[in-house]
């Protein structure tokens, strides 16, 4: 069975613009199913860690596309995306590869500055996904 999802982006004028790639709110008719994404970190099966910011950035939405595979979704059924980054001056980089990996797909999205469980990432995302 296909569903056919109802994705209504909701900005209101009265709230501040949301620019970076995403909208203040999504509304979403018809889903069958939630996905509910943990924390996806920048690391491999075997347990490496890359040192680059950027290179940490992708391997993160490597992973959360393999997870969306293995339940038969794309980055399109993404509806909130949560990220966490250890220090805003991985923000520029994260909205880089974030924008790159999402292809214009804008869902509801919120960036947290704060500490994450091991100080040798940089970045951590959970993320909601709707079929």
């Amino acid at each position: 069975m296909v569903t056919t999802l109802s994705v209504t982006p909701i900005d209101p004028s009265s709230v501040p613009e949301a620019s970076g790639g995403y909208h203040n709110a999504v509304s979403v008719e018809g889903a069958q199913r939630l996905l509910f994404i943990s924390g996806q970190i920048p690391q491999t099966p075997d347990g490496s860690v890359p040192a680059d910011p950027e290179d940490q950035c992708r391997l993160v939405w490597t992973n959360i596309e393999a997870v969306l595979a293995e339940a038969g979704m794309t980055v399109r059924n993404l509806m909130k995306v949560t990220t966490f980054l250890a220090d805003r001056k991985h923000a520029t980089v994260n909205t880089k590869v974030r924008n790159e990996a999402l292809d214009g797909h804008r869902p509801a999205l919120t960036v947290i500055v704060t500490g994450i469980f091991d100080p040798s990432w940089i970045i951590e995302i959970e993320a909601i996904a709707a079929a």
